[in-house]
């Protein structure tokens, strides 16, 4: 099991180079107050000073620390001199002369010996990334010490939490260093070090309550007491540490820290061991043997390992699945072009073949909340063409008075006898021009729709057109340069159908002979009528005109010489034409006979009519309109655009897409590195 630790550290490094944190890798985080005794609880377990000192925060951005335990330089030397081990084996380090040292991940191929240097370069690097303002940055330092004095380890340090700015520091810095100590103590494969001081309340330490806020159960939780020698006289710990005051799920151990005086003395880190084992015993002997930093990072490695146990199933199905779809990501985004001719002809090919699929209803990608394609054009024919058509009334906009007006204009200054036909014919078609308007609309909604069609496969099925975003346009641009040209031709064979119909009128149609019928009855009976007025006229003729004679001469006694219908007296001319026109009146008998019989052949000659064109003009669209367009789409996109002059620069890559390549290959690999350190482990050796 000592084995698994540096196998997280591999991982780790491997993720970091892309710059990702995709994988929750286990880890150990350190969180405590400002001056809780972080950095010398770290420096114990290290057995060395490097990390920086000072007032305020001097941790400001996450310290990633990987301690690697490495044989003393007399048995690697012998080892080296024995060739006993392969080269570059993870125990040999050849090269190295030196009993400890560091590296870090920025500085690669340099090695710091002097842990004094190493001080320095994190306070440049921490300069570098956070300014000198005493500002916080999110981004990692990190830091891999060898040495063989140290257990594997991994931990992380993070800026220590604080109340109150001091200086030029930002006024929420208590809100930024809690989110940052929040985002990584919310990883549920990160152990969380919480440290408290020894000399104030732990029901107020915040280094707990943050813990807790992430880990309620404290399954995750190691607490450690420091500056245990630094507690009022008369008062212990004890208590604390054995979980009588706040119990803690992985423990509670106690540790003392040099003072300020011993470093500015330079104590050393072995001597301060050696003196906090002293005061254990003297002060808590029963417990001497569970605190102090050598168990704490005992603790802590054992922790650590059987944490990186349990999770490494769950890590190693995470990067299979993550390495799986990666690949299907690059796969989408294809590969570098090589031959230009035929990458070309390969995406019109594919995107003609996408948009004819589309209409037939036979494409990969369906949409599955909007109807798309051949299936909208459909439902244009048959729900929204088709009802408008239903819905307009046949005698829409034609009164009795209209008919009746047409009928007396049809029949000039004769009274008619008979229903005059031109009257029908004029009304009629009147009535037809009014099918033109929603036939031309229909033609619009089915070319919008091939417009749509453009986007569906640019989105779902062509993605080789993301990556250049001139054959895309250019593509968009002739197919819609295609629909553009057909879009009048199309009309123009609706707006004939319409003018066919008026061309025409069809009094023979075989579904109009029940009204001409009806017509040819009613004329009969105004005949037979007329007939039987003109035998009662014949009889009473002379009777009639006696009578009339004496009422004119009765009249013309009683009305005198001022008649009313005398000559008008002079500059009193009536114009008879003055008089106004009724809006409506009541008719006649027989006029709202005759209305009834033009009405009536209107509506069922109207009704043959619209039954034409509700069919003609979805085929005359899929005629002249997609049919056209499907079979010649290929050939207009090949004509249009395969010229040896727009090749280099048609298939000019979007440098978004190059860079999203660049960025999932690289991710890509390191995954694949990761399965790779992951497989090697052997299923023996997490037992």
């Amino acid at each position: 099991m000592e084995t698994l630790i540096p196998v997280i550290n591999r991982l780790q490094e491997v993720f970091v180079t892309v710059g990702a944190e995709i994988v929750q890798l286990p880890q150990i985080v350190v969180v405590g107050s400002q001056s809780s005794g972080k950095s010398s609880v770290l420096e114990s377990l290290v057995g060395c000073d490097f990390l920086p000192r000072g007032s305020g925060i001097v941790t400001r951005r996450p310290l990633v620390l990987q301690l690697v335990n490495v044989p003393p330089l007399e048995e690697r030397k012998h080892t080296e001199g024995g060739n006993v081990t392969k080269p570059n084996s993870q125990n040999s380090y050849p090269g190295v002369k030196a009993e400890e040292w560091g590296t870090f991940l920025h500085c690669k191929n340099q090695i710091f010996t002097d842990f004094g240097e190493i001080r320095r370069e994190i306070e440049e690097e921490t300069e570098r990334g956070s300014g000198d303002n005493k500002g916080i940055s999110s981004e990692p330092i990190h830091l891999k010490i060898f040495s063989p004095h140290v257990l594997n380890l991994t931990l992380v340090d993070l800026p220590g939490i604080t109340k109150v700015p001091v200086g030029d520091q930002p006024e929420d810095i208590e809100t930024q260093v809690q989110e940052m100590i929040l985002s990584f103590i919310s990883n549920p494969n990160s152990l969380i070090l919480a440290v408290s001081p020894a000399n104030s309340d732990l029901a107020t330490s915040d280094a707990l309550k943050l813990a807790r806020e992430v880990d309620p159960d404290g399954r995750r939780t190691l607490l450690v007491i420091s500056k245990l020698d630094l507690m009022d006289a008369g008062t212990d710990a004890l208590e604390v540490l054995l979980g009588r005051v706040i119990p803690v799920r992985l423990g509670i151990i106690g540790v003392v820290n040099r003072s300020q005086h011993d470093i500015n003395t330079q104590k050393s880190l072995t001597d301060a061991a050696r003196d906090e084992q002293a005061f254990l015993q003297r002060h808590y002997p029963s417990l001497a043997s569970r605190c102090g930093s050598r168990y704490l990072a005992r603790t802590l490695s054992r922790l650590l390992m059987h944490h990186i146990r349990d999770t490494l199933p769950e890590l190693k199905t995470r990067v299979t699945v993550l390495s799986a779809q990666y690949q299907a990501r690059l796969n989408s985004y294809g590969q570098p072009v090589e031959d230009h001719s035929a990458t070309l002809l390969q995406i019109v090919t594919k995107f003609a073949s996408d948009y004819c699929n589309t209409i037939e209803g036979t494409a990969r990608h369906i949409q599955t909340s909007e109807l798309c394609g051949g299936a909208r054009i459909c439902y244009i024919f048959h729900e929204t063409f088709g009802r408008t058509l239903q819905s307009i009334d046949p005698l829409g906009g034609l009164t009795e008075l209209d008919i009746l007006t047409a009928i007396r204009n049809a029949t000039g200054p004769r009274p008619a006898l008979f229903v005059p036909e031109v009257s029908f014919e004029l009304l009629v078609k009147k009535q037809i021009k009014r099918l033109e308007e929603p036939s031309l609309r229909c033609v619009e909604l089915v070319h919008e729709e091939m417009q749509r069609i453009i986007q569906h496969c640019s989105n779902f099925s062509t993605q080789e057109l993301l990556r250049f975003p001139k054959l895309h346009d250019s593509i968009v641009e002739v197919v819609t340069s295609l629909l553009r040209k057909r879009l009048p031709v199309t009309n123009q064979m609706v707006q004939n159908l319409v003018a066919i119909e008026l061309a025409y009128i069809n009094t023979k149609h075989p579904d109009f002979t029940d009204a001409g019928q009806v017509s040819a009855s009613v004329n009969s009976q105004q005949l037979c009528c007329l007939h039987q007025a003109e035998a009662l006229q014949d009889g009473g003729k002379r009777w009639k005109n006696d009578k009339l004679t004496e009422e004119k001469e009765a009249g013309d006694k009683s009305k005198g010489p001022l008649s009313t219908f005398s000559s008008p007296a002079k500059g009193h001319a009536i114009n008879l034409l003055d008089t106004a026109v009724p809006v409506s009146r009541k008719l006649s008998s027989r006029e709202q006979r005759d209305c009834e019989v033009i009405q009536r052949l209107i509506k069922c000659y109207f009704l043959i009519v619209r039954k034409n064109i509700q069919d003609s003009v979805p085929k005359a669209v899929m005629h002249f309109l997609v049919n056209f367009v499907k079979e010649r789409l290929q050939s207009e996109l090949v004509g249009q655009l395969y010229k040896q002059p727009l090749l280099q620069e048609l298939l000019i890559e979007s440098q978004d897409m190059a860079q999203q390549r660049a960025e999932v290959a690289q991710m890509l690999e390191a995954l694949q590195k990761a399965n790779q350190i992951i497989s090697e482990i052997r299923e023996t050796h997490l037992w």
